[in-house]
Parts: C-alpha cells; structure tokens; sequence
C-alpha cells in the first residue's frame, strides 16, 4: 500500500537551493513515509549556510564533504556509496536522489534494476539522462509556489512536447484490449510515466492530468462514480464542435464582427489538434466563409472580419 512504501532521501547540497526542502518533503510524503533524510556537501564553507538553518527544522542529517578531497565529486561518491549501503539493509522501497546533476545516472538506474523506486528531483537544467535513469522525476520549479506563468513553462528545453504526449495518448487508447473505447485515466497517466519518467502535468502549467488531456481537443473525458474514462473524440463530432464553437464567437461579437485572425487564433488556442486540411480547406477565411451563415467583409483598415449574415 501507497502509505507504507520507505523511501531514503538524499540531497546533493552543491547544486540544489535550500528554498526546496520544505517541497522536497511535501511532494516526497506523497509517496510514503521517509525513513532516512541524508544532504551531502561542505559544511565548512560559506555557500552552505543557507541550508545550515533548514537541516535542523527538518531533521536532516548533513553528511560531511571536505571540497578539497577530490572536488565536486567528493559529495557524489559519497552519496553513491551510501544509497548503496542503504540497499543492501533492505530497509527501504525507494529512494528519492535530489539533484540537478546527470552523475547520478548510473546510481538510479543500478537501483532499479534492484527493483527500487527511484525518485528523482532537480531542476529544470537537469539532463535528461538522469531524468530517464529515474522511475518518475519531478522539477523543483513546479512545487510550492515557485511557479512562473503557465505560457513560460511549455517550452522549457527539457520538457517533453505536449504532441509526444497527445500522440502516446491517442497510441494508448488505440492499444487497449478494448481497441480504441474508453480507458481509465488514472491508467492513461500511470503508462505515462512509465514512458516519460519526467511527464508532468505542472511542467505544462496545469494541476490535474484531466485538464490537460481536456484542452488537447482530441479527447472524451467521461466521470462515473469517481472514475475518469477517457476515449477519442470522433472525428465528426470533433468538426461539429469547432464549427459551433466558431458561430458562438461571431455571434457574440455582434455587428462589427471578429477579425479572421483573432478568430484564427482563438480556434487554435482551443483545439490544439486544429487542422484546416481535415475540413478540406487551405486558408481559414475560405473555412469561415464556407460555413454559410457567416459573411466576410474588409474592414476601414482593409482587414478582413467575420459577422453573422
């Protein structure tokens, strides 16, 4: 059971801030309890301080690291040599390895091919590397309140696009014994990240994976006694809801009408798997026109609006 799974929390001091620790460990408690809670690095110097205070409200044991014994790496093969101690007591189910560093790579991939959990926690400049190596990572900028603008989030370089994962999605429902019906979500997201150990629907400014799958366009999201389904939108229906969707904003924009490209782009901003050639059009305006109860017209500007007929 969730609850009960033990983990052992490591923290590579050298290169993650001490403004995390209390999101480490609300974010870690959503996985079990945490049985041992190691920070590695120098203690001795100045760069340390500011986790110094946290360590104690915490109660997280400091490992020390003289810098000078063999640089940076000192505070790594310490590290390692612990987690593998750790292991071999068998005390615990998983670990939780807190690092923007890819030199703990091959320690996450070494435990779980003892059959650990490994956790992984940096921040967004971690390699994918060790993003991969981990069962499931997490980036540091999505806990707490450390959270930029949704728009910025997307297209951080590490984050994997939102087409990869509508597609492995879309391959998901296709896949299923039912071929192509309704699928549990929770499922859906499980298989996610078993693909993409660092998929995560705060990377992508969202807080639940229902909102996200929601906004694709692509799919049905159906809710019965607690149990999300999620299957394919049919094609058809899919077209119908756009059209709709496009006579409601001329509509509401009365007399003047609604510029074509502001439409345009409410459209796309909607339905992300928007796609002109699938209505047998090349260029939107002739789309709306061929609507039929919609006129285009030039504006004073020479800028072409849509209004109902």
């Amino acid at each position: 059971c969730m609850e009960n799974k033990r983990f052992a929390l490591l923290i590579d001091a050298d290169n993650i801030s001490a403004k995390y620790i209390g999101d480490i460990l609300e974010e870690l408690s959503t996985y079990g309890i945490t049985t041992y809670k190691r920070i590695y690095g120098d203690w001795t110097s100045t760069q340390a301080n500011k986790w110094k205070g946290e360590l104690l409200e915490n109660s997280v044991i400091p490992v020390q690291q003289f810098s000078n014994t063999v640089g940076k790496n000192a505070t790594d093969s310490t590290l390692i040599i612990d987690a593998m101690d750790i292991l071999y007591t068998g005390n615990v189910d998983g670990f939780c390895i807190v690092s923007s560093d890819s030199d703990f790579t091959r320690l996450a991939s070494r435990l779980r091919e003892s059959g650990m959990e490994v956790i992984g926690m940096g921040e967004e400049k971690t390699p994918r590397s060790f993003r991969v190596a981990c069962t499931r990572f997490v980036n540091l900028e999505n806990l707490g309140n450390q959270d930029e603008d949704a728009e910025s989030k997307d297209n951080t370089e590490n984050s994997i696009s939102r087409e990869v994962i509508y597609n492995a999605i879309t391959n998901i429902i296709n896949e299923n014994e039912n071929k192509g019906k309704s699928v549990e979500l929770a499922a859906v997201g499980n298989r996610l990240v078993n693909m993409y150990p660092d998929f995560d629907v705060r990377n992508y400014g969202y807080s639940l994976l229902s909102k996200f799958v929601e906004d694709a366009g692509l799919f049905l999201l159906e809710k019965r006694q607690n149990v999300i389904t999620i299957s394919l939108r049919d094609n058809e229906q899919s077209q119908e809801e756009i059209r709709n969707y496009i006579r409601e904003i001329i509509r509401k924009s009365g007399k003047k009408g609604i510029g074509i490209s502001e439409l345009s782009n409410r459209v796309y901003n909607k339905f992300a798997n928007f796609n002109l050639k699938d209505f047998g059009y090349s260029q939107f305006s002739k789309f709306v026109q061929g609507m039929g109860d919609v006129e285009l017209y030039q504006d004073k500007s020479d800028r072409k609006r849509a209004r109902e007929r």
